[in-house]
């Protein structure tokens, strides 16, 4: 079963059984235990050891991995710190009076998501902390919002040539110029460029199907309650400063974090340094900084005691073990598809049928890429895989096709990535917007979808002709069409109805 489609099959069945069964937990379990006793042949006890030893524990004494979690927490005690210092209710309070209507909420979200490209974990964290009190002030749906983040983390980060993305994906281009073909292939992202298109136009055009637009309907049913108002005494003192003023210092914090593993302080230039930056060792000394200074910030404007401040650190632990127990279970069965040959087994299909594909190439490695992502749950590990085939296979022959190729699989992947219930950046969107996983990822799939399906179709055209300047704008207008239609066909409903 090593280095075959029986590979892939754990991964299938763990994302199957969470969206038919809408238990995430026990789905990715049975995914792990499959992938087990296929790597030992069917043998219990070393199909269990196999789990443990190389499963579980291997992925939880990972440094990189250890560092997700710590931040994770920290962060979680950064948003409790914040909530019971008011700081969350005053801004949501001053977001009903500044912020207009749901569009507003929903387009500021989408800026916020857009300027914080530097990496996906953070932004998914940071994003969700600041909007959801927004969010909810103005009765936008959590998966709504978990949406919105998830669309401006990935897609944002793979488009930003200064991001901890845009350095794993040169770092995977031997031979080449990696950054000059990051930022050429840009304009041929189309799943990331027409993600951002189609967020915004849904937004301003107010166009919502599939389980997404039960959920906006819900939402905007909703009239705000008691729990909405101030109780406290706390909560009465705190400013929108006190939120403000937090995130500021955490943004300002985690890029000096990160820009210091990678040697800015030792001499590096800053892009060099963000290129060989450690984002999960620089977020946990940000976060850590960050929250220290808070801490003190908080005390000194007397808005919450040193008691309650402490507590903090358990409540925020305990609000993010769900998304830390996801996120254990996700990594440990990639562990499991990495121990089958997933990644040998995708490398051999690609390079042994490229030159066949001719002009169909790019959209053929986009649904690759998109599978492989989905499976997988990991955009840097499809990056690892079909990069360098792409690479070799065009490098020297064919550079704008390489270009293109390059791009659809950058695209692909953050396109599997993002539809997928085991990818860690969909498990913290999750988590930053305070929504039920399966229901995020149910209610983002037809979107992210509707986007994959233009996109696939906009590569093959990009395959005959090769030019960005006639693709891309060809994508927009399919998706402002698509949108339009829709927008008719609810309207008719509505009127029907």
């Amino acid at each position: 079963m090593i280095g075959t489609f029986w590979a892939l099959v754990p991964p299938l069945v763990a994302i199957i059984l969470a969206l038919i069964t809408k238990e995430v937990y026990s789905s990715l379990f049975i995914g792990i235990a499959i992938g087990g006793f296929f790597f030992a042949g069917g043998h219990p006890v070393d199909a269990m050891n196999h789990i443990l030893n190389d499963g579980f524990i291997t992925m939880l004494s990972d440094s990189g991995n250890v560092g997700i979690i710590i931040f994770l927490v920290l962060l979680g005690g950064m948003v409790c710190l914040l909530n019971k210092a008011g700081g969350s209710a005053a801004f949501g309070k001053w977001a009903m009076t500044h912020i207009k209507g749901r569009v507003g909420a929903q387009l500021v979200t989408i800026l916020l998501g857009c300027i914080i490209f530097i990496d996906d974990y953070f932004n998914c964290l940071t994003v969700g902390s600041v909007m959801t009190p927004v969010a909810r002030a103005h009765n936008v749906s959590r998966a709504k919002l978990a949406y919105l983040i998830d669309s401006t983390a990935a897609p944002i980060c793979i488009i930003a040539p200064i991001s901890s993305w845009a350095a794993a994906v040169t770092g995977f281009v031997d031979g080449e110029d990696g950054l000059s073909l990051f930022v050429n292939a840009i304009p041929y992202n189309f799943y990331a460029l027409l993600t951002l298109v189609f967020m915004i136009g849904i937004v301003i055009t107010k166009v919502d199907y599939g389980p997404m637009a039960r959920d906006e309907r819900e939402a905007i049913a909703e009239i705000l309650t008691e729990k909405e108002e101030t109780k406290d005494e706390n909560l009465a003192k705190g400013k929108v400063i006190d939120l403000v003023l937090p995130i500021i210092i955490l943004i300002i914090a985690c890029v000096c974090g990160m820009v210091y593993t990678g040697g800015f302080f030792s001499g590096e230039d800053f892009v060099t340094a963000f290129a060989n930056s450690n984002s999960s060792v620089g977020l946990v000394i940000g976060s850590s900084v960050s929250m220290v200074i808070t801490i003190i910030y908080l005390l000194l404007r007397r808005v919450i005691s040193f008691k309650d401040s402490m507590s903090c650190f358990v409540e925020g632990f305990n609000a993010m073990v769900p998304a830390i127990l996801i996120l254990t279970f996700a990594w440990t069965l990639k562990a499991m598809t990495d121990s089958l040959g997933a990644r040998e087994f995708v490398s051999e299909i690609v390079a042994s049928n490229a030159q066949s594909f001719a002009f169909l190439l790019p959209a053929i490695i986009f649904v690759i890429a998109c599978f492989l992502g989905f499976s997988t749950g990991t955009s840097w590990g499809t990056f690892g895989i079909l990069i360098p085939i792409v690479v070799s296979i065009f490098q020297g022959t064919d550079p704008q096709m390489m270009i293109i190729s390059i791009s659809a699989c950058m695209a692909g992947a953050v396109c599997g990535d993002h539809c997928s219930p085991i990818s860690d950046t969909t498990i913290m969107s999750s988590a930053g917007a305070q929504c039920d996983h399966v229901e995020h990822v149910s209610t983002q799939l037809p979107y992210a979808l509707t986007v994959a399906s233009i996109s696939f179709v906009t590569y093959i055209l990009a395959g005959i002709v090769k030019s960005a300047a006639i693709c891309l704008p060809f994508g927009i207008v399919v998706v402002i069409a698509l949108l339009l239609v829709i927008k008719k066909l609810n309207n008719k409903k509505a009127t029907a109805a």
